[in-house]
């Protein structure tokens, strides 16, 4: 409602069961109206209901003690809708490859509750159309219990202009987390060592590694130098069958499709490998998997955070970004005593030792 509330016949109000919201001006004419004429003939004439009339009666005299707000004050809803709007569209310019139901996600990891249909609505004003997908039925699922158990590799292989590009993800599988990837013009076995052997020092050896029959991953006589490589780490090699088998990885290359390369029209290969980097860290700490159950991205999993942040999005506080450097507490300065000599630390760097 946008004017003064509106006496309506009691027919009219029994068809029609839907909760209205009122602004606060239209709050304050009703209770003139009761000053006026009383709660009964207010609530006849308005059509509101003696018990919300009264409810408005008691939250006005509770604000009168200052035990509360008056409800004749507060945004108007048209404000508070453009507002909810600016917010949708907000996090869509963000990210256009993300569809309505992944951007209320992200919407509600930082407090923001909307549904589904009004993010749609929204964005479809805005012009968005839903892209067509092929659905595939996918049997025998299955998902690893823990991080690290198994690891996911596959190219994905695209044209920047007319030079061919392959980019290599590693993906594991419980918490879809990005622990690895490289950027090449060919499937080349030193890429994918490489990119194996940078993801274990920085988070560890996995249990296993699934991968299609690629010759940069597999040989059928013999043995690949991957192969071998995984022997050394003991680590278990999978090899694939079919696409499905290997779904999680097919999956990430199909959204990383739409939300890069669909976006983005790169000018040669380092211009690629500039966007893929800050691409894959938004993808681990900020965007949210409708595998881990809508409100998780696949850092919140890998690195064990789920009951956490799921305590955070409950109460409606938002989840912080913890990789956000405003918000970390940095030792600048520190004075020690090393075998009773003192030590001055700037910045991480020691600045004085006595010793030397």
């Amino acid at each position: 409602p946008t004017g003064p509330p509106q006496a309506v016949s009691s027919a009219s109000r029994r068809r029609r069961r839907v909760a209205k919201v009122y602004t606060p001006t239209q709050i304050a004419q009703a209770l003139e109206r009761i000053a006026a004429i009383g709660v009964r003939p207010a609530a006849a004439e308005l059509g509101i209901s003696r018990t919300t009339l009264r409810e408005w009666e008691r939250k006005v005299a509770r604000a009168a003690k200052g035990e509360g707000p008056a409800p004749t004050s507060g945004p108007d809803p048209k404000t508070v809708e453009h507002k909810r709007d600016a917010a949708i569209l907000a996090e869509w310019k963000k990210q256009q490859g993300l569809g309505p139901s992944q951007i209320r996600n992200q919407l509600r990891r930082t407090g923001t509750k909307v549904s589904m249909q009004t993010v749609r609505r929204v964005m479809e004003d805005a012009g968005y159309r839903p892209p067509k997908v092929e659905r595939r039925d996918h049997q025998g699922s299955y998902e690893a219990v823990r991080p690290g158990q198994l690891w996911h590799m596959d190219f994905l292989h695209r044209y920047v202009h007319s030079q061919k590009v392959f980019i290599l993800a590693l993906i594991d599988d419980y918490s879809r987390f990005v622990t690895g990837w490289a950027l090449d013009d060919a499937e080349r076995a030193d890429a994918v060592i490489g990119a194996f052997e940078s993801a274990v020092a920085r988070y560890g050896r996995p249990e296993s590694v699934m991968s299609d029959g690629g010759s940069a991953f597999w040989a059928w006589k013999g043995s690949s130098r991957f192969t071998r490589i995984l022997e050394e780490y003991g680590v278990d090699q999978i090899v694939a069958t079919t696409p499905e088998l290997n779904g999680k990885s097919e999956v990430f290359n199909a959204n990383l499709q739409k939300e890069l390369f669909n976006r983005v029209t790169f000018t040669d290969l380092g211009d690629l490998r500039r966007h893929l980097g800050p691409h894959f860290h938004w993808y681990n700490h900020h965007r949210t998997h409708h595998a881990l159950g809508g409100l998780l991205v696949p850092s919140d999993r890998f690195y064990g955070r789920v009951e956490e942040v799921l305590a955070r999005i409950e109460a409606g506080g938002g989840v912080p970004d913890t990789l956000d450097l405003t918000l970390r507490t940095l030792d600048l300065f520190r004075v020690v005593s090393h075998r009773g000599k003192p030590e001055i630390w700037l910045m991480g760097r020691k600045i004085f030792d006595p010793k030397e």
